[in-house]
């Protein structure tokens, strides 16, 4: 049995492979995903082999999928995957931004504040992010992520990967939002470089900063502590600095 998110692309698809499919093709789309589980379950159950295919990504990956093969794995049913294309790791492999530490965020809320508390968390992320946009969306978000991220953050906006029409634009930010104005069609892939380190200040400034906040009036220990603990560094560290410049 085949179970295809669209049966018509299978079948073009198919027809381009110059392959005709042998099994029941079913229809299998977010709405009805649910509905068609204890049919497949039960097809295999039966022995059948059941294939999913999806539009043009990784199924599970925003894609039909993850209910079927949660369902199979309960029920100790063996799944397989046969890899595709797959717009996040496709984006990532094309965008020119570091790819060793890397996170997967879905689609970005529709609203500007959900979407813009959305974002401020990836403020700091020391990760590439990899996320998806509907392309009239795109202006929109990009804009929010200037507004919450800065400017100069480093990004790739990658649309119709793997097909015809591919495009890839890297910049900042703030140039992709730009661009973003005239209009992106499409399936839309966003990559989010990194966040810059931040530099700690050293630590002689540090203890210095201890310094003066005793001779203001604080206790060694409680001053030391609360400028270790903003800098981000070992309390004991500072406070056994402090002392021994002391």
């Amino acid at each position: 049995m085949i179970a295809a998110e669209d049966t018509r692309r299978l079948h073009s698809l198919a027809a381009a492979l110059q392959v005709k499919p042998s099994g029941r093709v079913v229809s299998f789309y977010d709405q009805v995903e649910t509905a068609r589980l204890p049919g497949l379950l039960e097809s295999l159950h039966n022995g059948e082999t059941v294939l999913l295919v999806t539009d043009a990504g990784m199924p599970s990956v925003s894609d039909p999928g993850y209910r079927l093969v949660a369902a199979c794995v309960e029920q100790d049913l063996k799944v397989t995957c046969l890899p595709g294309p797959s717009a996040v790791t496709t984006a990532l492999a094309v965008s020119g931004l570091p790819s060793d530490r890397f996170a997967f965020d879905g689609f970005p809320p529709r609203k500007s504040g959900e979407r813009k508390r959305w974002f401020a968390p990836l403020a700091t992320e020391q990760r590439t992010v990899v996320f998806f946009e509907a392309p009239h969306r795109l202006a929109d978000t990009l804009a929010d992520a200037v507004e919450v991220l800065g400017p100069d953050r480093s990004a790739a906006v990658c649309r119709e990967l793997t097909k015809k029409y591919e495009e890839v634009v890297r910049g900042s930010l703030a140039e992709l939002a730009e661009w973003a104005v005239e209009g992106a069609r499409g399936e839309i892939t966003v990559v989010l470089g990194p966040a810059p380190a931040e530099e700690k200040p050293d630590l002689d400034t540090l203890v210095a900063e201890v310094k003066q906040r005793v001779a203001d009036g604080e206790r060694m220990k409680s001053a030391a502590a609360e400028v270790a603990e903003a800098a981000g560094i070992s309390k004991k560290a500072l406070y056994d600095a402090a002392i021994r410049s002391s």
